[in-house]
């Protein structure tokens, strides 16, 4: 692994893109490169504008305007340097404006959503040949699309709500009273593919139902519907490569009443949004099936590094599989450190360090494969 004169790795984070959760990437990003240890690592920041504009900002610790409301929290428009892309016969590269080629040895992709954490920004960073910390395109993927996850860990019994999928090819027989006589009359409507809760809604009835299914429309081509779960959401972070998995502290998250449930304004806009617990108060027998199950579904959707597996743990002690999350946020509020650091008594920074160790690992094992006999 290369280093610089000074003997530090090259570290680039990149935030922000043209995910609906452009915001809640910066504030990740600001968190991570406070908590970076500067005597291993020397900071870059890349930051992707919602328009998709690639920029290497000069200053690591002041790239956003409205820094301390992630609501209005915005890119800075001064202070960068124009990046951009140089296709080689081999592989791909960035370049600066004035000429310089960036190379680091390992990277924190860390966005949020579509663009980011659906597989697209992994395929980039496996271009550029370098190190990145989360799961790779097959796991981003697959844990990005929640009805295929569904469909696979199903498949190895662990249990999921009752769900429909509705795409432009059968939604005119998906009314409300149709899907409700098969999920109950609460159902959940959402995107197939987004996190953060953006374009989530709970509805009870027709008119809420197609206003729901428009906006859920609106950032995805398929939509979910989820029978309704009556329990306790509990989540767990899961950490390592793939012969090495092993689970965080399981939290509880009890949404407050006004929201209903954990939608992106109680998440992230509204300090009293929710109330979160870690550790979650349960049963010795129950805090290790969650964390058993958030290894194996991270296993099942082919993940390494890092992800954040939500459950809901009905009355009847029956667990069943929310979603996993394969780029957690790194807010202040966020539970993947949250529920990691109870767990093993890492610090924050110490953390974030063994995630960017397991990329670097990761790709030197990779390495070793054999790609092209010639």
């Amino acid at each position: 692994m290369s280093k610089n004169s000074s003997g530090k790795l090259q570290l680039a984070v990149i935030c922000g893109g043209k995910s609906a959760e452009h915001e809640v990437s910066l504030v990740s990003a600001q968190n991570i490169l406070r908590a970076v240890d500067q005597t291993r690592y020397e900071l870059h920041l890349l930051a992707i504008t919602r328009q998709g504009e690639w920029r290497l900002y000069n200053d690591v610790f002041n790239f956003t305007d409205h820094s301390d409301n992630p609501d209005l929290i915005t890119l800075r428009d001064d202070d960068f340097q124009a990046v951009l892309f140089d296709m080689q016969p081999d592989h791909a590269q960035l370049r600066v404006a004035d000429g310089r080629i960036l190379h680091f040895d390992v990277v924190f992709p860390i966005m949020h959503g579509s663009f980011a954490e659906d597989g697209k920004m992994q395929g980039l960073m496996e271009m550029f040949n370098w190190p990145y910390v989360g799961p790779d395109v097959l796991g981003s993927a697959v844990a990005m699309d929640k009805a295929v996850t569904k469909n696979l860990v199903r498949q190895a019994g662990i249990k999921v709500s009752d769900f429909i999928e509705v795409t432009a090819a059968n939604r005119e027989q998906w009314s409300y009273a149709a899907a409700a006589a098969r999920l109950g009359e609460t159902i959940f409507v959402k995107p197939t593919n987004s996190g953060s809760s953006v374009g989530i809604n709970k509805v009870t009835n027709q008119a809420a139902y197609n206003q729901a299914l428009a906006q859920a429309f609106r950032f995805d081509r398929k939509v979910l519907l989820e029978q309704a779960i009556v329990g306790r959401e509990l989540e767990c972070s899961v950490f390592g490569n793939a012969d090495t998995l092993q689970a965080g502290e399981v939290g509880e998250v009890v949404p407050s009443s006004k929201h209903g449930f954990y939608s992106y304004e109680a998440k992230y806009l509204d300090a009293d949004g929710a109330a979160l617990y870690v550790p979650a108060a349960l049963t010795a027998s129950e805090r290790e099936l969650v964390r058993q199950t958030a290894i194996q579904v991270m296993a099942i959707c082919q993940c390494e590094g890092m992800a954040r597996v939500d459950f809901f743990l009905a009355a009847t002690g029956e667990l069943y599989l929310n979603e996993i999350n394969t780029i957690p946020g790194f807010t202040n509020i966020s539970m993947y450190p949250k529920l990691m650091m109870a767990q093993t008594n890492w610090t924050y920074g110490e953390l974030v360090d063994r995630l960017l160790q397991l990329a670097i690992a990761r790709q030197q094992r990779n390495a070793a494969l054999i790609i092209n006999k010639k």
